[in-house]
């Protein structure tokens, strides 16, 4: 439940919190809950009806000797009290710190490369070093308070008992309590003295699953922003035409100093239509891609498919009918086959393999030693950063969905992958409305439809040759690209 509410989260609460801690949560905090609440409320309920039956049963037997008994009981508690404060806030602390150190080791496993070219070894274990010994006094000061917690219990049941056994002898000396009566009380108060121990030991793992537990369900309670509205409206198979109207969108609010990224964006791609965004880093492009799927929903304005707003179709039709091409395109550690149909889990081999040989991907992965039973490794790091994207584009062809967006699809490929991927890609947008981010001449110049973005805003509109001609933004950035006739990247 935890990781489903993870996974469906909002795209930007996923980006404004460090992945180790949703790690941490699903093994270390959830592990704590599970053990408090299997073992620990179990015994913890079982020693305290007991230590409360007994106490009872030692009321009735003698509530003289009993007043004594629990004269020592406010103490206890405050001591329990105490330390226990002291452990939620210890714990919470390893839990944050456990959190960070996933962080920091899966940064340096993702970043290898870079430590050893940049000799960073010794700092990175530095800094490593400093959140296992940050997390290392959290678990210590959690580790005294519960070491100490026990004593002092029992200590002052010690000084309880003690000061029972003294007033009840002198009862039985005085001939007002039976030997036999003191023996059975005695018995009664070790009794009580075991459940209580047992109580308090437990008390320590009743306090890290609660403070485990206000974490989790803290994660859990939160609701995603971006939600189905519950008369969403199916979204017809078929053509379809996908219109920005007047749209504008901050990552943040207004009221918290938010800048807007997108400010008054209108454009419109038909079934069939090639649209091209380009423009210098930081524009707003990728935010642009980003809205339709409803990774974000707009600030104001509206994305409409077939002059619908997308806000009111059901979110599983919505995203079934995208399909997303990015630069680094992700792969899971699983087989090719698998990874091509991830976007239609009941593909039959036949459609994977016509998929992956329209992608220009068949002939490379039948020469792989299983073919279509290769795994990829983890991020699909077995594979090239070719076949990579090409695997990725025979996963949209297998999807088949009639809206494509593609984001820099080719620009961190060598010449060779370029021209195979390039390829595959025209293929793939036949017929379709398709929605692209480029930063190379050849890739844009064909486009049906070029729109400059600059600041958020479209500063420019209208067909290569006409944007060249009118000898704007996109003119200076085409120029940049043209070097004997030989394409090259735009400093984005």
């Amino acid at each position: 439940k935890l990781f489903g509410s993870m996974i469906r989260a909002d795209l930007a609460r996923l980006r404004s919190q460090h992945s180790g801690g949703f790690v941490a949560s699903v093994l270390f905090d959830a592990n704590l809950v599970r053990e408090a609440f299997t073992n620990g409320v179990v015994n913890y309920t079982q020693h305290s009806l007991t230590l409360i039956a007994v106490i009872t049963y030692m009321a009735w037997s003698d509530w003289k000797l009993t007043l004594i008994v629990l004269l020592g009981a406010p103490l206890i508690a405050f001591v329990l009290q105490r330390f226990g404060k002291r452990m939620r806030k210890a714990t919470t602390g390893a839990m944050v710190e456990t959190g960070n150190l996933s962080t920091a080791l899966m940064e340096n496993l993702d970043g290898v490369r870079l430590i050893k070219i940049e000799n960073r070894e010794a700092a990175e274990e530095a800094r490593v070093g400093e959140v296992v010994a940050r997390r290392q006094r959290h678990v210590i000061k959690s580790a005294d308070s519960r070491a100490f917690a026990g004593p002092f219990s029992n200590l002052v049941a010690m000084i309880v008992v003690a000061a029972v056994m003294a007033y009840a002898g002198w009862q039985a000396r005085q001939g007002q309590m039976s030997v036999g009566a003191f023996a059975a009380y005695i018995g009664l108060l070790m009794s009580a003295g075991q459940s209580l121990r047992q109580v308090t030991n437990l008390q320590t793992v009743m306090t890290e699953g609660l403070t485990a537990a206000r974490r989790l369900f803290g994660s859990l309670d939160i609701q995603p922003e971006i939600r189905e509205a519950p008369d969403a409206a199916p979204l017809a198979h078929g053509p379809v035409t996908v219109a920005l109207d007047h749209v504008s969108f901050a990552y943040a609010p207004a009221a918290t100093g938010g800048a807007p990224t997108l400010s008054d964006v209108s454009l419109t791609v038909k079934p069939g239509e090639t649209i091209a965004l380009v423009g210098p880093s930081g524009g707003g492009k990728s935010t642009i891609l980003s809205l339709l799927p409803r990774f974000y929903d707009v600030t104001a304005g509206a994305v409409t498919i077939n002059g619908r707003d997308i806000r009111e179709l059901k979110l599983h039709d919505l995203r079934s009918r995208i399909a997303l091409v990015t630069q680094e395109p992700f792969l899971f550690d699983d087989t090719i086959a698998a990874n091509i149909a991830y976007g239609r889990p009941g593909a039959s081999q036949a459609d994977i393999e016509a998929a992956a040989a329209s992608a220009a991907a068949h002939d490379f992965i039948t020469a792989l030693p299983e073919g279509y039973q290769t795994r990829a490794g983890e991020a699909g790091l077995r594979l090239s950063g070719g076949q990579r994207q090409r695997i990725a584009i025979a996963r949209a062809f297998v999807k088949d969905a009639p809206i494509l967006l593609l984001d820099e699809a080719t620009s961190a490929l060598d010449t060779e992958s370029e021209a195979l991927v390039q390829a595959a890609l025209e293929r793939l947008m036949e017929g379709r409305a398709t929605l692209m981010i480029a930063h190379r001449l050849s890739t844009v110049r064909n486009a049906d439809r070029i729109y400059v973005i600059e600041a958020g805003k479209v500063v420019e509109q209208g067909s290569h040759s006409a944007l060249v001609k009118k000898g704007g933004l996109y003119a200076r950035l085409a120029k940049q690209q043209s070097l004997d006739g030989d394409p090259i990247e735009v400093v984005s």
